[in-house]
């Protein structure tokens, strides 16, 4: 007997058919309470958060974080100390389920040691049929697993586990509601995640999210700019807006006439310091979006902008609704409202079919957008998605080699695009010591570009300083701290 048919409670699998399923139903709004019977299930013990993948996986960690804490429990700085482990998990490329099924072999052998240990697998991977089913049967150690669409069920979850002492999953395959209200456990003091909207309708050939997150669901600009006047009260100085697809942001409230760029203006008015946003889709970049990026003085000179591929064939068959040319008229109207903007982008590499000649397409385009960064990946099918069943003739061999030439061009673009700052005074804010480097600090300028300075001083951590800029490396900037 499979673990399938026995020692389970609550069975709800996920279904990638069902998740498919896009209906014109109201998007239900959950206003987030401690039940009176959870508030002291965590009391006298730890938790511990393993997160991987995105920011929008990051958030969703804060708030698991403040739930599990409004109901008792504090943080772990080793998880192997840890009573209530969670790993929120990313199904974007199969390199990132790996290294969950890795740390759990670690932790398999820690809850030998410590039966009473609670181990949760949570976020994108549980929302695929054949992820969960593999846990299920074969990671019995495995105490809960749950998605992306029920973080509010956590104290339920987990007291489910101590009255039954079964493994419980809850795998919703809905598209998806909106929590607010919720805790949070912010990592940062002066930085913060600020969700605008879930979900994604786009279904590139190769993408899971839409499978995962659910439909498109934007959350009331009220709340949301509640939250932003909370932050800024609290002193916070940077937001990132998230968003599945960021800029498709109202496009599903009331008459649709309220859409991102609006957002932005009004985000702009309660006077935080920084505001970036991540990932806008090409396609759903409308003029009203770039004049508010150009006149907004909060709204930072950087964009993520997501292209994949710069041949119109291989645009079609990922199904990502626009061409080269769309894609480059909208780069260089951008160009024209913020002439000192820095652009990056994703690239995929090796899409099945793709040819070589078309690659060089992507490569010249790398060239064209004057991309100062680019996260590159080769293809990674993921089980589910019309993808992944294509004709893939091209050997791996092959796409290394693509892969490897794409990266010399993207590189020589983030050093360009580091160069042009030589010379120049930026504000930084500063997140800390530097990661390489002895007496050195580092942080973010406007244009996102991380930058080292000499000094040892604490106290500048969450604030913003002038640095002049003397060395471009291809990963980062140095600067002189100015006085």
């Amino acid at each position: 007997m499979s673990k399938l048919d026995k020692d389970i409670e609550n069975m709800f699998l996920p279904s990638l058919k069902a998740a498919k399923l896009r209906k014109k139903m109201p998007t239900e709004t959950i206003k987030y309470e401690v039940e009176e019977k959870y508030k002291d299930l965590g009391k006298g013990k730890t938790y511990y958060i393993y997160t991987y993948g995105c920011q929008g996986n990051m958030a969703d960690s804060e708030i698991m974080a403040g739930i599990l804490e409004s109901v008792g429990y504090t943080l772990s700085n080793d998880p192997i100390d840890a009573d209530v482990v969670l790993l929120n998990t990313c199904a974007v490329r199969e390199n990132a389920e790996q290294r969950i099924w890795g740390v759990l072999g670690q932790l398999k052998g820690r809850k030998r040691l410590h039966p009473d240990m609670i181990i949760g697998i949570c976020g994108c991977m549980p929302q695929e049929e054949k992820a969960t089913n593999k846990l299920i049967n074969s990671y019995e150690f495995v105490d809960i697993v749950f998605g992306t669409h029920n973080r509010d069920h956590l104290p339920y979850l987990i007291s489910q586990v101590f009255e039954t002492r079964k493994t419980v999953v809850e795998v919703l395959s809905n598209e998806g509601s909106i929590l607010e209200c919720a805790p949070k456990r912010r990592e940062s003091t002066f930085k913060a995640w600020v969700h605008i909207m879930y979900g994604c309708d786009e279904f590139c050939t190769y993408c899971i999210v839409p499978y995962t997150r659910g439909k498109e669901r934007s959350r009331a600009k009220e709340d949301i700019l509640a939250e932003v006047k909370e932050l800024k009260e609290k002193g916070y100085k940077e937001i990132t807006l998230l968003g599945q697809n960021v800029n498709a942001y109202g496009k599903d409230l009331n008459d649709g006439s309220y859409t991102f760029g609006d957002l932005l203006v009004d985000i702009d008015k309660i006077g935080i310091d920084r505001v970036r946003f991540t990932s806008p889709h090409p396609r759903d970049m409308d003029e009203k979006a770039m004049q508010a990026m150009a006149n907004c003085k909060s709204v930072m000179p950087h964009l993520h902008f997501p292209v994949q591929s710069g041949n119109d064939r291989v645009l079609k068959i990922m199904n990502r609704k626009y061409t080269r040319k769309e894609y480059m008229d909208k780069i260089n109207r951008l160009y024209e409202l913020i002439p000192d903007i820095s652009i990056t982008t994703d690239i995929i590499v090796g899409f099945p079919g793709e040819t070589y000649e078309e690659f060089k397409d992507t490569v010249s385009l790398v060239k064209e957008a004057r991309f100062e960064g680019a996260y590159t990946f080769i293809y990674s099918p993921r089980e589910g998605t019309p993808a992944a069943i294509m004709d893939d003739p091209i050997s791996a061999e092959d796409k290394h080699k693509w892969f490897n030439e794409l990266c010399e061009a993207t590189n020589e673009g983030y050093l360009k695009g580091h160069e042009r700052f030589i010379g120049r005074e930026v504000e930084v804010l500063v997140e800390g010591p530097a990661k390489s480097g002895e007496n050195m600090m580092s942080g973010y300028t406007p244009n996102n570009k991380l930058t080292h300075f000499e000094s040892t001083d604490q106290s500048l951590i969450g604030k913003f300083v002038k640095v002049k800029i003397t060395k471009a490396n291809t990963w980062f900037m140095i600067g002189d701290l100015v006085e």
